[in-house]
């Protein structure tokens, strides 16, 4: 299972501490998050059920293409990394 971690500036809004979680793309690796942690999906995905724009997922050390439909694919092996980005000044 792939490894799924989130930046500390997320943790400060919700607990979501590593976990390994199944599925062969960004999408469904993630669906096994949110279907033990169902608040996590609102600060990740929009209304739409895409990637909101303030939230980055590497896979390993590549971001991924599809903001979309979070097709990219995952294997057994990645860590996949969910980041909130910052801005201001």
């Amino acid at each position: 299972m792939a490894q799924v971690s989130f930046t500390d500036n997320l943790q400060k809004h919700l607990p979501c501490p590593p976990k390994a979680a199944p599925g062969d793309t960004v999408r469904a690796v993630m669906e096994a998050v949110f279907v033990e942690n169902p608040p996590l999906r609102g600060y990740v995905l929009d209304d739409q059920d895409r990637l909101r724009k303030h939230v980055n997922i590497f896979i390993n050390d590549v971001a991924i293409s599809d903001r979309v439909t979070l097709g990219d694919p995952v294997a057994e092996t990645d860590r996949v990394f969910v980041f909130q980005a910052l801005s201001g000044g």
